[in-house]
């Protein structure tokens, strides 16, 4: 790590006060370069965060945190915040246990407001602290750094409106990434952005929108000629026209690598009264050059040489998520009336080459998963087959369009849930915990969770043949198969099968890439003289009720391990047959706790929640020998 000396000093936001400009410039260049160093090594979303470092010094001078509260959207564009509020030390240690969460974490530090994780959420969190403020009396400000892309999420439209109905004290930020700083909005945007606080020009814009509006109508064709006039006039004469009927005061554009004009129009709108948005225009990527060539590949990024940007952990073998994207590209060829919807994560879900082979079939919606579920029901109606790809824990916002939408009027809607189960180093509002037990609750809806890519492969093409709305779950990364060839193999619907076969004594039902921990426990019992039989369950919903059966006949244990809540969960689900048909034999479910999962190594979260296979075994096996039955899911 090379010397960063101004940063050395900086052990709160206060420190950040006495510094000059030029040293302001320098430290901006040491916080770059220890987001690069560490994010090198531990991973993490490194192309926003270079985008926010002048704007995160600029809000820390001028507001007084954590008095004033300034609230991440998202907050994984928070490095720079979270090296500033002294937390250099656990950075460097940055995503892994015992380290800095890669987002906005209460427990980590005052000056972080919220737990964030999920996007659009900031303005309505700072509306809710503003209205909390002015209850008590009390005198603070609060600031929303929200991104343009955050912007697509109904959410932030619902806040704004109150937010210009309430006409709150409030600041937000716009921090806009999506286009690169160029000369013909320096100068004159500077002007406008003072000119815009001053009470003068707000007094002027009033006046010429009263004059506008109150432009006489004479007769129908008269009217919709003057309307469509007036409304021409007030978007060329007062561009930000959008925010104002909502209510709120628009500034910008404003360089947002500038730290003096940030600290201007900052330091104007603590002086002003009711909500605020200026318009903020960074640079994704901002000092690194592989992330300003690629943003996309580097907003969240593994390990990768500093030096040339190149990832170090090339896949040894083929990811769910890339396999999931070729076999739609070959069950597109097939069925035309297929078509993909995703919500901002057209890389993430690996739909980029359906996207380019069939543009036409292929909607991003932004992030809005409550509309793409909708959306993909509209499509269904009309006889078309989508595909809605979504991370797990993401589609747990679109909870109610599943239910109503979907599964009400069993509409044929197929659902790929990316990142399913622990994601790592991500955290808590990251991994996927819990989707079997809200989609197992659906009526109509079928849940799959496959064991390897291949299988991921053969679920594809059997949803395709389904009538109802079906829902496939798989993790990040690379599963076992070695390599996915194009040829699906017929899948029974409900139906598990036998992956080792056992002695009877105890039999295992895994779900998902647990079947590979459930196979390694069971070479471990088999060390001790235990031959466990291990079932791969396949179908959450329906379950292959007939095998639990005559395995819960024959069985003196049975185990079920999912990656997944246990409340809820499979297990959940196995117990409840068990228990209607008055089942004798044993039961131990192993799952994740009814608690919030950190952040680490996915490895290393198995093995302190006691689901890696020594640990099952280990539990196993003293069941066996007469201890306590227990469910596990915690360390």
């Amino acid at each position: 790590m090379r010397p960063t000396p101004l940063l050395d000093t900086i052990n709160g936001p206060e420190d950040l006060r006495s510094l000059s400009y030029e040293e302001l410039d320098l430290l901006a260049e040491e916080i770059r370069q220890v987001i690069v160093e560490t994010t090198s090594r531990c991973g993490g979303h490194l192309a926003s965060s270079l985008g926010t470092v002048e704007l995160t010094l600029a809000l820390h001078r001028v507001f007084d945190s954590p008095r004033d509260r300034i609230i991440w959207d998202v907050g994984h564009q928070s490095y720079a915040h979270k090296l500033v509020t002294g937390r250099r030390e656990s950075f460097a240690r940055l995503r892994g246990r015992g380290g800095c969460s890669g987002f906005t974490k209460r427990e980590e530090s005052p000056h972080d407001v919220t737990n964030a994780g999920h996007s659009s959420t900031a303005v309505s969190y700072a509306l809710g602290l503003a209205i909390a403020r002015d209850l008590r009396g009390e005198d603070y400000h609060v600031v929303a750094v929200i991104g343009d892309g955050s912007l697509t999420g109904g959410v932030a439209f619902e806040a704004l409106n109150q937010a210009g109905s309430l006409k709150k004290d409030l600041i937000i930020v716009l921090n806009d990434n999506g286009m690169s700083i160029s000369r013909n909005v320096g100068a004159m945007s500077k002007y406008l952005s003072q000119l815009r606080l001053n009470p003068h020009y707000v007094r002027v814009k009033g006046e010429i929108k009263e004059i506008i509006d109150s432009v006489p109508v004479v007769g129908e064709p008269t009217d919709r000629l003057i309307r469509s006039f007036k409304e021409r006039l007030k978007n060329f004469l007062i561009p930000e026209y959008i925010f104002d009927e909502l209510g709120i005061r628009y500034v910008g554009i404003v360089n947002g690598h500038d730290i003096r004009s940030l600290e201007k129009d900052f330091a104007l709108a603590k002086e002003s009264e009711g909500p605020l948005l200026i318009h903020v225009i960074t640079r994704k990527g901002k000092g690194y050059p592989p992330a300003e060539r690629e943003p996309d590949l580097y907003h969240g990024v593994g390990p990768f040489d500093p030096g040339t940007g190149k990832l170090l952990s090339e896949p040894q073998r083929p990811s769910f998520t890339s396999v999931f994207g070729r076999v739609m590209c070959d069950m597109a060829r097939a069925e035309p009336r297929l078509v993909a919807i995703t919500a901002a994560m057209r890389l993430g879900t690996g739909l980029d080459d359906f996207a380019a082979l069939f543009p036409s079939r292929f909607f991003d919606v932004g992030i809005a998963e409550q509309h793409a579920v909708t959306l993909a029901a509209g499509l269904a109606l009309e006889g078309y087959r989508p595909v809605v790809s979504i991370y797990s824990t993401f589609l747990q916002r679109a909870f109610d369009q599943l239910v109503q939408e979907v599964c009400l009027q069993n509409l044929p809607v197929i659902f790929t849930i990316d990142r399913a189960g622990l994601v790592g180093e991500d955290g808590p509002t990251h991994h996927g915990a819990f989707d079997l037990s809200y989609l197992r609750i659906m009526p109509n809806m079928t849940v799959m969770a496959p064991w390897d890519q291949e299988e991921l492969r053969d679920m594809l093409w059997a949803a395709l043949k389904m009538d109802g709305p079906v829902a496939i779950r798989y993790p990040r990364g690379e599963g076992r198969s070695v390599s996915v060839d194009s040829r699906p193999r017929p899948l029974e619907e409900g139906k598990g099968s036998v992956v080792r076969g056992g002695s009877g004594e105890v039999c295992i039902l895994a779900v998902g890439r647990m079947v590979d921990v459930a196979c390694d426990a069971a070479e471990i019992l088999a060390e001790k003289g235990i031959q466990a039989e291990v079932f791969n369950a396949r179908f959450v919903k329906p379950m292959d009720e007939e095998a639990v059966r005559e395995r819960a006949g024959k069985s003196a244990l049975l185990v079920t391990l999912e990656e997944n809540a246990l409340p809820g969960g499979f297990g959940e689900a196995v117990a409840a047959l068990l228990e209607g048909m008055r089942a004798t034999c044993k039961l131990m479910r192993f799952g994740l706790p009814d608690r919030f999962v950190e952040h680490g190594k996915v490895p290393e979260l198995f093995q302190s929640l006691g689901i890696d296979a020594r640990s099952v075994a280990e539990a196993v096996y003293g069941s066996l020998e007469g201890k306590p039955d227990r469910s596990h899911g915690s360390p």
